[in-house]
Parts: structure tokens; sequence; C-alpha cells
């Protein structure tokens, strides 16, 4: 199971309908949560989403909008009296809540592959914005598949399909059958979260073979002047990027709070980009692979 909870949609301010920035993934019994905007842990509560059971918190950049909510996240679970340790990824600010909480590992975030859980991996990629701001990537390992047909014809049977993926070959009637000519590779399923940007090449870079490409969008197609000088995107922008690079599903978010309904746009930017869903608070996506 690999499922995203949009908890809050907003950007710079909040509005009645939207809340601060914060998405959780949700990954085989494994929470992450990426951005983590004023009120998160209220949205957690309010879409089911456990703060109890967070593994990793990561913050893309140092404003304020995506990271007012940790502290109240976290002094919530230290009045509870958490036992799980909990791994924070942000900027040098934030060293001291290492120190506060004794079940925080606080990490600076920099481009690299940031954290691993089983069967799976985070990285953060520079984007251009404020100084120090990153992107996001949820890696999910490759899967390793069977030929079942061929396998069974060159006499794999029962145990023997756990044996050969642990030593690599079995075997059989006296000949060496190897992993690779009875297996396939499913790739491994790909988030990619661009954090706030202006359009870049790191963003197409890592958004290539996405199943799902999450990308802010502060701005209506007519205020790309605006957008540039705030650097930040238009909903336009991120619906090239997503053609450009054929992602499985596109995800806007991180919307001004001038637009009381981005629905309005939603014609438009589906012209450019069919799969594209204008996300909202409490809205859950199941991740599909893109090539079943």
């Amino acid at each position: 199971m690999l499922k995203i909870t949009f908890l809050g949609t907003s950007g710079s301010s909040p509005t009645i309908e939207r809340s601060m920035p914060a998405i959780a993934i949700q990954y085989n019994g494994d929470h992450l949560i990426w951005d983590v905007g004023e009120c998160t842990q209220r949205q957690m509560m309010k879409h089911d989403v456990g703060y109890g059971s967070i593994n990793a918190v990561f913050i893309t950049h140092a404003h304020l909008d995506h990271y007012l909510g940790l502290f109240g996240l976290l002094e919530t679970l230290n009045l509870n009296r958490t036992k799980k340790k909990i791994d924070v990824f942000g900027f040098d600010d934030f060293s001291w809540i290492e120190e506060r909480y004794a079940f925080v590992k606080f990490t600076k975030i920099k481009k690299a592959k940031l954290y691993s859980g089983k069967n799976y991996s985070v990285s953060a990629f520079p984007v251009k914005h404020c100084k120090g701001a990153y992107g996001l990537v949820f890696q999910e390992d490759d899967h390793i598949k069977f030929y079942e047909k061929k396998a069974h014809s060159l006499g794999l049977w029962g145990n023997m399909f756990t044996e050969i993926q642990k030593k690599g070959w079995v075997e059989v009637k006296g000949k060496k059958v190897k992993l690779e000519d009875v297996t396939w590779k499913k790739k491994g399923r790909k988030i990619v979260y661009t954090g706030d940007t202006l359009p870049c090449d790191s963003v197409v870079k890592m958004a290539n073979g996405a199943d799902v490409l999450i990308h802010e969008s502060t701005f209506d197609p007519e205020r790309k002047a605006e957008a540039k000088e705030r650097l930040h995107s238009t909903m336009e922008d991120a619906a090239k990027i997503a053609k450009k690079v054929k992602v499985g599903q596109l995800v806007l978010t991180h919307f001004s709070p001038r637009y009381p309904d981005v629905k309005i746009f939603e014609k438009e930017i589906r012209k450019i980009f069919p799969n594209t869903v204008f996300a909202y608070d409490g809205l859950v996506l199941d991740v599909e692979f893109k090539n079943i």
C-alpha cells in the first residue's frame, strides 16, 4: 500500500477551506510527513493519519508556512511521552530540537538520499526558491518478478523460488539456472514533490518516470510574471513539465489564497496534461504503477 494524504494545500496563509502545506506518505505501515505547516497535527487527526505513527518529517525549506506546525506536533508527542524515534530533516536553525526532544534525531537536509525504510528511500534535490530549498523523491525499490512458465519449464518449483532469490542461482538436474534467466524487474513506484520552486531543470530531471508529480501551483497561468518574481510556479508551468516528462499523474497544490475556487482552471490545465488533479485538504490518493 502506497498512499498520499494531502493535509494542507494552501500557500502562504490558510483559508477556511485550506490549511498550510503538509503531505503524508503512508507505505506499508511507515508514515512520512513532507512539510509541516501550521495545524498539521490537527489535520492529521481530522484526516485519519495518526501523528503517533510518524517515522520521519522532511521540511523542504525555511519559510514559515512549511514548518511552523513542527513545534506543536513535537510538543504534543512529548506530552504524550512518545517512545518512538522520529527523524527530522530540516535546516541549521532546527538543530536545537534534538536536545529538547529525546525522541528526535535531527539531520540537516541536503542533496542526497536522506532516509531508507523497508523497500523504499527518500531523497532530496535542490530547487529554485529561497536559499537551501529542496524537493523530495519517494522511490520504492524495484520488484523482482518471475517468468513463471519459463521457470517451471527449467525445473523450478516450490522452495526453489526462494532459494534462487537468496543465492542468485539454483542447480536443477545438474544445470545452473541463474536468477536473471527467469525474472524481470518491475520498476518501483516514484513520487516527486517540488516544494516551492520556479520551473527548473532539477524538477524536470527528477520527475522523469515518476508515477506521481506533486507540483506547487501558487499562481494561475495569467500571473506568470508574478510567479517568476516570487520564485514560484504557475499551474501551466507544472502541466507543461508533467507533459514533457510523461509522468503518470500530476497533482497541483500550494494554491494562493486569492483563489477561492481553483476548479475554474481545471479545463485549461487539463488541455495541457489531462491526468491532472487539483488537490484539496483531505484528498487521498492510492499510488498505482505508471506502467503495469
